[in-house]
């Protein structure tokens, strides 16, 4: 299937089952397609996991289903070198990929910075030329929870250093002149995942990109709590006009999500097309959350910290 350009927004899951139960694994994508999934992406840990990537898509396909399978990636290079060649597409997490969390604090030199870019290149680029030579695509899909202890040391735990950790990746693989590439700023926190995604646009802009968007809010939760923020933060990007394939992502079977991310795709299918108008100087900074000013009430307001007020009447 397509994405991007003008196709329309897609729907995605991701099963909850264990990868190496390949019968269970199948029963539930089947029933997530049934349910309007358009792209199921599947955990896959270790080499076994993405091995056995083959025989879940032999089953899919056994069922007369031909949707998309995406292999989820976390720290395993190999893994994600065997799935690339089974499914079609991957999803790499810039924050892990390459690098162990060890929670350092220092600084880098530029030298030393620019040999730890140089060394996530020789990790990432097997990667990107496995797809490039199979037609399967990636998704580089940064977490604002799980930044490298590089990008956290030198721009914090921020929208910018979001867009960086998927920069650093991306810039691999536009100079081996692949582009079958989603990119994604997951947050829980839908401020920080709003700013993430309107300064990766903004960033791409500026260098003359313009790859498709998947959007969601990570852990989201269940019942209305959980399906009121996914709306807020994936709606808010919708509004703007970004995203391109979205999930929703419950605590819940993975089939009840679908319907929730129909309402909020459906609500934008009728799109025009037609540019977005320059916007001059704006009164505010789209990329940063600031609390805005107050006047002071008692205890409340101005620079005090906020109250949280309890109705304890039973």
């Amino acid at each position: 299937i397509g994405i991007g350009g003008d196709h329309p927004i897609r729907v995605q899951s991701m099963t909850t089952t264990d990868t190496m139960d390949t019968d269970t694994t199948v029963a539930q994508s089947i029933r997530m397609i049934e349910a309007g999934c358009e792209l199921v992406r599947i955990t896959a840990p270790s080499r076994k996991e993405a091995e056995n990537l083959a025989e879940i898509r032999k089953g899919i396909r056994a069922a007369g289903f031909d949707t998309p399978l995406v292999a989820d990636i976390h720290f395993t290079p190999n893994a994600a070198e065997i799935a690339a060649r089974l499914v079609e597409k991957v999803r790499v997490n810039p924050g892990n990929y390459a690098d162990k969390k060890k929670f350092d604090v220092r600084t880098y030199s530029d030298a030393e910075y620019a040999a730890e870019l140089e060394r996530i290149r020789e990790r990432f680029t097997p990667l990107v030329r496995i797809c490039k030579e199979h037609g399967t695509a990636m998704r580089i899909g940064t977490n604002h929870g799980s930044l490298s202890d590089r990008i956290l040391n030198r721009y914090g735990d921020t929208p910018e250093g979001m867009v960086e950790s998927a920069f650093e990746f991306l810039r691999i693989c536009r100079d081996e002149d692949f582009h079958e590439i989603v990119l994604s700023m997951k947050a829980s926190n839908t401020q920080v995942m709003v700013q993430a995604y309107r300064l990766l646009v903004h960033r791409m802009m500026q260098e003359g990109w313009d790859y498709p968007l998947h959007l969601g809010v990570t852990e989201a939760g269940d019942g209305e709590d959980g399906r009121i923020k996914s709306a807020v933060g994936i709606g808010a990007l919708l509004e703007d006009g970004l995203g391109d394939t979205i999930r929703v992502s419950l605590t819940e079977e993975p089939e009840a999500e679908i319907p929730v991310a129909r309402a909020l795709a459906d609500r934008y299918t009728a799109r025009q097309g037609d540019p977005i108008p320059e916007i001059g100087e704006l009164p505010y900074d789209p990329f940063a959350h600031e609390r805005r000013h107050t006047r002071e009430v008692l205890n409340i307001g101005a620079r005090h910290v906020p109250v949280v007020m309890a109705d304890l009447s039973g």
